[in-house]
């Protein structure tokens, strides 16, 4: 795959530009690229761009952004994941294999059992570098629009809100049921998956009164960095554009 770089919108055919710093120092340091190499640019909001290298410097890279492609790789499945917040590294892992699994939105919420706790400006820092967590996982994998990150908000109020989402799912180990008994769904899906200590009764039955319904993947307890990624790769093969 050629070099994907983000670049914030709006990009436009015929112009050139400056990569960030952070950008220049993947390209120049790690992937070794120089003045005439092609390169792919997108910002986000649906195709890429076709461009190449046109000058560099040890802090600085211009780019010719040449032809727009209307190229999409999105999932054909519109699921939000609504992830317990878990601690940081874990969290990072949960948005980079989303985003690589085709979620279209991802919802932090603060349950009673999560370990990591943010409000004020640690949420807004931490929201920031999960969105640049984001944008590498859309230049890795060939998305071409970012998906919705949202701020941490509480889990009571979060299910108290109205959804647009025709089907809700709750991860649960103890579930009668499984994807299997699921007809594919036509609309948005919302998929809710606890923190490390999973969620307690009272959480529990709060999700299921909103809508939701217990699923479970197999016998074996997953840790709750993979349960979302599990699940969102078991709905990609059952559902989605996996077949």
């Amino acid at each position: 795959m050629t070099p994907r770089f983000f670049c914030s919108p709006p990009l436009a055919e015929g112009t050139e530009i400056a990569l960030s710093s952070g950008a220049v120092h993947h390209a120049l340091r790690v992937l070794r690229l120089k003045a005439g190499d092609a390169v792919t640019l997108f910002d986000g909001e649906g195709g890429e761009f076709a461009a190449e290298l046109a000058h560099a410097s040890s802090r600085a890279l211009a780019v010719r952004v040449f032809e727009h492609r209307a190229i999409e790789r999105e999932s054909p499945l519109a699921v939000t994941l609504v992830q317990g917040l878990a601690a940081a590294d874990r969290m990072d892992y949960v948005v980079q294999k989303a985003v690589e699994l085709g979620a279209a939105a991802i919802v932090p919420v603060t349950a009673a059992r999560s370990v990591a706790r943010l409000d004020g400006a640690r949420a807004a820092r931490r929201a920031e570098h999960w969105r640049q967590i984001a944008i590498a996982a859309c230049e890795q994998s060939g998305r071409n629009r970012l998906p919705q990150l949202c701020a941490p908000q509480d889990l009571a109020q979060w299910l108290r809100a109205p959804s647009p989402a025709q089907l809700r799912l709750l991860l649960a180990t103890d579930a009668a049921g499984s994807l299997d008994d699921l007809t594919k769904p036509t609309g948005a899906v919302e998929l809710l998956v606890g923190p490390e200590g999973g969620f307690t009764a009272e959480e529990l039955a709060s999700a299921l009164a909103a809508g939701f319904r217990a699923v479970r993947l197999g016998p074996r307890v997953l840790r709750t960095e993979t349960a979302g990624a599990a699940m969102l790769a078991a709905m990609n093969a059952l559902w989605g554009d996996w077949r």
